[in-house]
């Protein structure tokens, strides 16, 4: 892809250009990697992306590869062995997180709600698809983003303020914010048509 029209923000680092050439902003549906990105999201905040990317695989072990039943099932002690883990970001808050927020993801499947149909009503399970030509027109949240926020956290979800709800948004392609000179812009649209058929 040219780099002079892929969206300004990855840079150049190879990581960072290979996960916006293959991820952002496509479409998930996989309830393990819908987890891995609200967790990844929250782990975020106050670092930056690049920082969470080169610690994916390390959060991917230290969180026994986003089980939720094995993640809700963590004991404190647990948890307070991963504040030694130098693969994930340490904080205690956001490690005691995850459990928490696997636990909310139980307490859904308990009512016959998936994570999936969960996440996705908030767009009404197709992707927005906005046309921002440069990325200081890109928002940092969303009316859709505060209300999900809100949702979240009367669920029972930590760390998904309305900031990281638009970033998981973008990540997870439930809004596709690729700026229009961007060829994945136009590749993220055609790959998800049917979705807005």
């Amino acid at each position: 892809m040219d780099e002079l029209k892929r969206c300004d923000w990855c840079g150049d680092d190879p990581l960072y250009v290979e996960y916006h050439d293959k991820e952002w902003g496509v479409p998930v549906f996989d309830e393990q990697t819908l987890f891995e990105f609200i967790t990844l999201e929250g782990a975020q905040a106050g670092l930056s992306w690049i920082t969470i990317l080169r610690k994916r695989d390390g959060y991917r072990k230290a969180f026994l590869n986003y089980d939720i039943n094995a993640l809700a099932a963590l004991t404190d002690s647990q948890l307070e062995a991963m504040r030694d883990d130098p693969s994930i970001v340490r904080n205690k808050l956001k490690i005691y997180s995850v459990r928490s927020n696997a636990q909310a993801v139980q307490r859904l499947n308990n009512r016959g709600i998936s994570l999936k149909d969960y996440i996705w009503q908030f767009v009404d399970g197709k992707p927005i698809i906005n046309h921002f030509n440069k990325l200081s027109e890109s928002p940092a949240t969303s009316e859709i983003s505060d209300r999900m926020a809100k949702q979240l956290k009367k669920d029972g979800f930590k760390f998904m303020g309305s900031t990281i709800c638009y970033a998981f948004m973008q990540a997870v392609g439930m809004v596709n914010d690729h700026l229009t000179h961007c060829p994945r812009h136009k590749e993220v649209i055609d790959l998800t048509r049917h979705l807005n058929d």
